[in-house]
C-alpha cells in the first residue's frame, strides 16, 4: 500500500520544520507553473537512474501535477525497497486548491 499525505498535512509538516525530502517529479517544462516551497526536482523518468541519490533514512514526499505520476513513482520506489516514499494526494493541483502558495522556482 502506498502512503499518502494531503496538502493540509504537508503544510503543517513544513510549518513545523519536519525533516523530509520534498521531490517534484514533473517535467522541466511543468516547473514554470510554480513549485512547492523547498522542493527539489528529479523528473520521473530519471528516478531509476538516480535512485541512489534518494535517502533511505528519511521520508521522501513526491508530487506531480495531479498525484497520479507521483503515486506510480512511490509504487516503484516501494518495489525497490524504499519504505519511506509518500505521495502528495492531489499533487500540486491539490496544494493550490487548498489555498497554499507556490514558489516561483526550486530551492538551489
Amino acid at each position: 500500500m502506498i502512503k499518502e499525505i494531503d496538502a493540509n498535512d504537508l503544510q503543517t509538516r513544513i510549518a513545523e520544520g519536519d525533516e523530509f525530502l520534498l521531490l517534484d517529479i514533473r517535467s522541466a517544462g511543468e516547473l514554470a507553473q510554480g513549485v512547492l516551497p523547498d522542493a527539489e526536482h528529479m523528473p520521473m523518468h530519471l528516478i531509476p537512474l538516480r535512485i541512489s541519490e534518494l535517502p533511505k533514512d528519511k521520508e521522501v514526499i513526491l508530487y506531480c501535477h495531479s498525484g497520479a505520476r507521483s503515486y506510480h513513482a512511490c509504487a516503484y520506489l516501494a518495489q525497490q525497497g524504499f519504505q519511506n516514499a509518500i505521495n502528495l494526494r492531489g499533487g500540486i493541483l491539490g496544494w493550490a486548491r487548498s489555498g497554499f502558495q507556490l514558489a516561483a522556482r526550486l530551492a538551489s
